[in-house]
């Protein structure tokens, strides 16, 4: 089975992505089977485009109805995507950590089968 057909909520809109030094960008989410992509309709503004076997860590929080993961890169970013939607946030943060799951297992010797 393709990491593809696993997630679980591929899009979402209205998602604010926080970066150190960066100012806050509001764009749509979308999690394909390699990147986790962030797309402003703003002109001039920069698209995040993220491997998942970037990706170190991940943390989730919730306030209310507005979730918000806070994922810890290899190469020393930490990036906060802030989700409107508990349930659209569990299912991206799932989608996320199936994913360095199955990095870790591929990458680190081991075998997966589908």
């Amino acid at each position: 089975m393709e990491f593809a057909e696993l997630i679980k909520t591929p899009r979402v809109d209205n998602v604010v992505l926080h970066r150190p030094f960066y100012p806050a960008v509001e764009g749509t989410l979308c999690l394909t089977g390699h990147h986790l992509i962030l797309s402003s309709r703003q002109d001039n503004t920069e698209e995040l485009w993220l491997l998942h076997s970037n990706i170190d860590a991940i943390d989730k929080r919730f306030v209310g109805s507005l979730g918000t993961i806070i994922i810890k890169c290899k190469d020393f970013r930490i990036i906060q995507l802030d989700i409107p939607g508990m349930e659209e946030c569990l299912n991206i943060a799932s989608s996320i950590e199936v994913s360095i799951w199955r990095q870790n297992l591929v990458g680190g010797g081991g075998e997966l089968h589908s």
